[in-house]
């Protein structure tokens, strides 16, 4: 089994549980028999854990959560520039 953790910190908790939001629902739905990921926020950080059966799925997974959490952070920066 290989594994690893990626954390995103944030100005705050409310920052963390938008971006949480944004992307837990994808969590059992973009994966395949290779790859499992589960997500938590502590707080202000949002850890995003993956297991995979290899390396490949690993990166795979990996890459695809990267992505993921970046679209949400892009998506919440853009709903505070319009509220301002």
């Amino acid at each position: 089994m290989n594994d690893a953790v990626l954390e995103y910190e944030y100005d705050s908790g409310e920052r963390a549980t938008t971006v949480l939001r944004s992307v837990e629902q994808e969590v059992g739905e973009i994966e395949g028999g290779r790859s499992r990921t589960t997500i938590s926020r502590d707080e202000s950080t949002v850890v995003v854990r993956v297991e995979a059966d290899d390396l490949v799925a690993l990166r795979a997974a990996l890459n695809t959560w990267q992505t993921l959490v970046g679209v949400a952070e892009e998506s919440a920066n853009l709903g505070e520039i319009v509220r301002r």
